[in-house]
């Protein structure tokens, strides 16, 4: 990682972060048409590359520019990161604070970043992008990384955030807007659980729609209903939500996630907690259905 003069990283010119701030034109150019294009909640939409699961990202492009970027793929260039580098090579090349201060819009804005954000997702300022790194506490090194600009940023405020002045506000999504969000979260959770699971060698998922039925269906019920557990008050545990389904299996599993900023934010803290890993991981699982209501995500997990 090179420092600029006054020992802060510089802005990269390679790579998923060279993007940011590109017009989208320019990343098509570079790496073809995307697989898909999936709306997002906060006005950009998600360009998506799945065609080979080592490289895959994502760019988000708002008004013909690229915002932000994610990549997990293992060949995915992320410098000046690497995917799978020691989180100990991180923190001793790079200087991560636990805090980050923004002057914009007239307001003063700081991100504080908890102890369980430094070891999971800390935030690394590369000039004027900042990178977001996401931490394998399992094997100590970087899962993915999500490059941003500030306004971006500040859009999706995934830390605990202060600020003096104003703070801008989202347009309110309408229904059917929702509606093509959460398809595109669904899919991009679908993706991205693939990936990880080939990580470590293990086979892919296969797509169950009946069983996204049941997940859709404990997602909106959380949402609708205000609570978050793997038991509806009205439906029951997740066999009686199967069995309800009319869905065969010899072994099922759930996750369920509530208030990440996106689904790419929902897998990661997946994967940093040990039941959801472990069910995100298991061998004997063959297909996966995933339901997406507003900002609770579910993963059911069957075994045929």
């Amino acid at each position: 990682m090179a420092p600029s003069d006054n020992g802060a990283l510089k802005n990269p010119k390679e790579g998923l972060a060279g993007l940011i701030g590109k017009k989208a034109a320019e990343a098509e150019k570079r790496y073809g048409k995307p697989s898909r294009v999936d709306p997002s909640s906060y006005g950009y939409e998600w360009w998506i590359y799945n065609q080979d699961s080592r490289r895959y990202f994502q760019l988000a492009v708002e008004s013909g520019r690229v915002v932000s970027a994610y990549g997990i793929g293992k060949k995915i260039n992320v410098t000046p990161f690497k995917i799978g580098q020691t989180i100990d090579e991180i923190y001793s090349s790079a200087f991560v604070e636990t805090s980050v201060d923004i002057e914009a819009h007239g307001s003063s804005y700081r991100f504080e970043l908890s102890e369980e954000d430094m070891n999971m997702r800390p935030l690394i300022k590369l000039g004027d992008v900042y990178a977001q790194l996401y931490l394998d506490k399992f094997t100590g090194s970087v899962s993915s990384v999500r490059f941003l600009n500030e306004e971006t940023l500040l859009k999706q405020k995934p830390y605990e955030l202060t600020y003096r002045g104003k703070l801008k506000e989202e347009r309110p999504l309408g229904e059917e807007e929702w509606k093509k969000v959460e398809a595109g979260s669904r899919h991009q959770i679908f993706d991205i659980t693939n990936i990880m699971r080939q990580r470590f060698d293990l086979a892919e998922l296969k797509w169950d729609e009946k069983t996204s039925e049941v997940a859709y269906d404990h997602s909106s019920d959380m949402s609708e209903s205000r609570y978050f557990s793997h038991t509806s008050p009205t439906k029951g545990d997740l066999e009686d939500r199967l069995a309800e389904g009319g869905i065969s299996y010899t072994l099922a599993g759930e996750n369920i996630a509530a208030n990440y900023v996106d689904a790419i934010a929902a897998m990661e803290g997946w994967l940093n907690s040990k039941g959801h890993r472990d069910a995100l991981l298991n061998k004997d699982f063959t297909h996966v259905g995933v339901g997406v209501y507003r900002k609770y995500y579910t993963q059911n997990f069957i075994a045929k």
